[in-house]
């Protein structure tokens, strides 16, 4: 039986926090540079993260029913650090009053 990642039916992480890295871990991953922007001499952020309501521009569908991350194999460190069930996970989804995994 194949197990449904949750990630696909929430995305609050990706709507919640700021998405910053070294700069050039976007040239290592492969991250298109339509979706990075810079934010110091030496640090970048996903495109949409770095305001008062982020939403990362990587993100495409609804918070909390289906979502997708359009760079997902490219995504930055701070993207893949998060984990199903983590603290920031259970805090972002806490955000949009979505339950704990």
């Amino acid at each position: 039986m194949e197990q449904i990642n949750p990630c696909t039916t929430c995305g609050a992480c990706c709507a919640q926090f700021r998405v910053s890295f070294y700069w050039a871990e976007a040239l290592e991953r492969g991250l298109p540079e339509e979706f990075y922007g810079p934010l110091t001499p030496t640090m970048a952020h996903m495109l949409g993260t770095n305001c008062r309501k982020p939403r990362c521009a990587a993100l495409s569908g609804e918070v909390g029913q289906e979502t997708r991350c359009a760079v997902y194999d490219a995504r930055p460190s701070p993207c893949r650090s998060v984990e199903p069930g983590d603290e920031k996970c259970l805090r972002a989804r806490s955000s949009y009053g979505l339950a704990g995994l």
